[in-house]
C-alpha cells in the first residue's frame, strides 16, 4: 500500500506527523524569507520550551517575544526587535498552511484507504458463494484493518427472526446463540440502520452484561438498499478510542459485504431448492422399484461419510453429493419388465441393465450444471481391477467420486432384500468389501468406509440440502 512520508496506515488509523516550528523553519524557502526580513544575527527563534532553533538563547528559558501560534496552541517564540511580530505572524500563517496541507493529505489518504478496502474485499468476496465463507473473509479483513479482540458477522435468520452468527473471531460470540432484534447495543444499532461507535460500553444503558468483558465497540449494519440483513460488530476488552475513521472503514466493509452475503444466501436457497428437486426426481425414478426404497438417500449418506473420512475438498463433496443422488438416473431408460423382474436376470437382460450408466450420461450431458458429476454417475460400476463397465477403466483412471459411490452403492445393494434373495447383515457385507478390496473396489475407499459408523451415518438427517 502506497502512502506519503507524512502518513502511515495502521489499525489505529492514519497517523499524521505533528506540525512543529522546527520543521517549518527547516524548509529552504522559509529560511530564505527569514533572512530577507531580518539578519540572522538579530533573530532568536525558540520552540515552546525555550530551546533555540535559530540564534542563541543562552538562558535556556523562554525570552520575552512574540508567540508563533497554531490555533490556540503556542508552538514557538520569535525575538528580534521590531521585526519579531512580523516574523511571528508569518510563521503562524505558515504553520496554519502546513496543518491544512497535512489535513488534506490525511483526508486523501483516508479516502484512498476506504477505496482500497472496497477494492480488496470486493475481489475476495467475488470468489465465494458460501455465506459462511464470505462472512469469514469479512471477519479476517476487519481483523486486519481494525484493532479488536472480538469480531462477528451476524445476519437475521428468516425462519426464527433472530440474528445468528455466521462467522466470528475472539471469545465473545457463540454461533449457536440467537440475538433478539432491538436488544442490547448491537441490536439497537441494527434497528436504527446506522453505524455507531460506543467507546464506553459499560456506561451505555443499552448494554446487556455478558460473560466476556467489553469496554469499547463499533457496529455497522449490513444493508441492502433500505433493508438491514445483519451487522458487523467489533469490540475490545480494554478501553479504546474508536474514531470516525475506524467507523468509515467498518461501514465501507459492511457496504460491500451486505450484497455478497445476500447473494450467497440467495444462492444457498436456490441450491437447496435445486437439490431438493433433483432428489425428488431420483426418488420418483426409484419408486418404480419397490425393493429399492430409500436406496438413493442411503447411498448419498454413505458416500458423503466416506468423502468426509477421505478429506475431500468442499467442491468435491458437493460433486459427490449430487452424483450420489443421481447415480441411477439412467434407469429411467430401462424397461419395467427388466427393471422390476422378480427373478434373477439373464445375461442379455443384465447387459441391458448395464446400459443405465450410459443413459445416465446421456441425460446429464444436456445440463451444464451436471457436467462435473457425469464421471461419478457414468463410472460407478467400474471395478478397480478394470473388469467393470461401461468402459473397463482401472485404478485411478476411475474418478474418485465414482470409486466412492461404487462402495456405498454395493454395500447398500448387499444389505437390501431383493425378490430373489435376502439381504446380507452388516458384518457379512463388510467381509465381502474386505475380500474384494483392491480388486473390485479401491482399498482406500473401503478402509474409509470401514472407519465410519453406518448406523450413525443413516441417522444424519437431511444431507442433501
Amino acid at each position: 500500500m502506497v502512502c506519503s512520508r507524512a502518513a502511515v496506515f495502521s489499525k489505529g488509523g492514519i497517523k499524521i506527523r505533528k506540525v512543529t516550528l522546527k520543521n517549518i523553519i527547516k524548509r529552504q524557502e522559509v529560511a530564505s524569507i527569514l533572512g530577507d526580513i531580518a539578519p540572522v544575527d538579530e533573530l532568536v527563534i525558540t520552540d515552546p520550551g525555550g530551546k533555540a532553533l535559530i540564534g542563541n538563547n543562552n538562558s535556556g528559558k523562554p525570552l520575552p517575544g512574540c508567540p508563533v501560534k497554531l490555533g490556540e496552541e503556542v508552538i514557538g517564540w520569535v525575538m528580534g526587535g521590531e521585526k519579531a511580530e512580523t516574523l511571528a505572524k508569518l510563521l503562524s500563517y505558515l504553520a496554519v498552511q502546513e496543518l491544512e496541507k497535512r489535513s488534506l493529505a490525511r483526508e486523501t489518504l483516508e479516502k484512498y484507504k476506504e477505496i482500497s478496502v472496497i477494492y480488496d474485499i470486493t475481489e475476495k468476496l467475488a470468489a465465494s458463494l458460501d455465506p459462511k465463507q464470505v462472512s469469514q473473509l469479512i471477519v479476517g479483513e476487519a481483523k486486519r484493518l481494525i484493532q479488536a479482540d472480538n469480531i462477528s458477522v451476524m445476519v437475521i435468520d428468516e425462519d426464527t427472526g433472530l440474528y445468528s452468527i455466521l462467522a466470528a473471531s475472539g471469545t465473545e460470540y457463540h454461533p449457536k446463540i440467537g440475538f433478539q432484534p432491538g436488544k442490547g447495543i448491537a441490536g439497537s444499532i441494527i434497528a436504527s440502520g446506522k453505524g455507531e461507535i460506543v467507546n464506553d460500553v459499560i456506561s451505555d444503558p443499552r448494554y446487556i452484561r455478558g460473560t466476556i468483558k467489553i469496554s469499547s465497540m463499533m457496529c455497522a449494519p449490513l444493508k441492502i438498499k433500505d433493508r438491514v440483513i445483519g451487522a458487523i460488530n467489533v469490540s475490545s476488552a480494554q478501553p479504546l478510542n474508536y474514531t470516525a475513521e475506524d467507523l468509515k472503514i467498518l461501514s465501507a466493509l459492511a457496504l460491500q459485504s451486505a450484497a455478497a452475503i445476500e447473494n450467497a444466501r440467495l444462492y444457498d436457497r436456490l441450491k437447496d431448492t435445486f437439490l431438493t428437486a433433483v432428489y425428488t426426481l431420483a426418488e420418483t425414478i426409484e419408486k418404480r422399484d419397490p425393493y429399492t426404497g430409500g436406496h438413493t438417500k442411503r447411498v448419498m449418506q454413505y458416500s458423503l461419510a466416506i468423502g468426509k473420512e477421505l478429506g475431500l475438498a468442499d467442491g468435491d463433496m458437493e460433486r459427490l453429493r449430487l452424483a450420489a443422488i443421481l447415480h441411477d438416473v439412467g434407469k429411467i431408460g430401462i424397461r419395467d419388465n427388466i427393471l422390476l423382474k422378480s427373478s434373477k436376470l439373464t445375461l442379455e437382460e443384465f447387459s441391458l441393465i448395464k446400459m443405465h450408466t450410459i443413459y445416465g450420461q446421456q441425460v446429464l450431458k444436456h445440463i451444464k450444471y451436471f457436467k462435473d458429476i457425469i464421471p461419478g454417475v457414468m463410472y460407478h460400476h467400474e471395478r478397480f481391477d478394470g473388469k467393470g463397465y461401461p468402459e473397463g477403466l482401472r485404478g485411478e483412471e476411475i474418478d474418485i467420486i465414482a470409486r466412492i459411490i461404487a462402495v456405498a452403492d454395493s454395500y447398500d445393494a448387499m444389505t437390501t432384500d431383493r425378490p430373489y434373495r435376502k439381504g446380507l447383515c452388516h458384518e457379512a457385507a463388510v467381509e465381502e468389501l474386505k475380500r474384494c478390496s483392491g480388486s473390485q473396489w479401491d482399498s482406500d475407499v473401503v478402509e474409509a468406509f470401514l472407519r465410519i459408523d453406518v448406523s450413525q451415518t443413516l441417522g444424519g438427517g437431511k444431507l442433501y440440502g
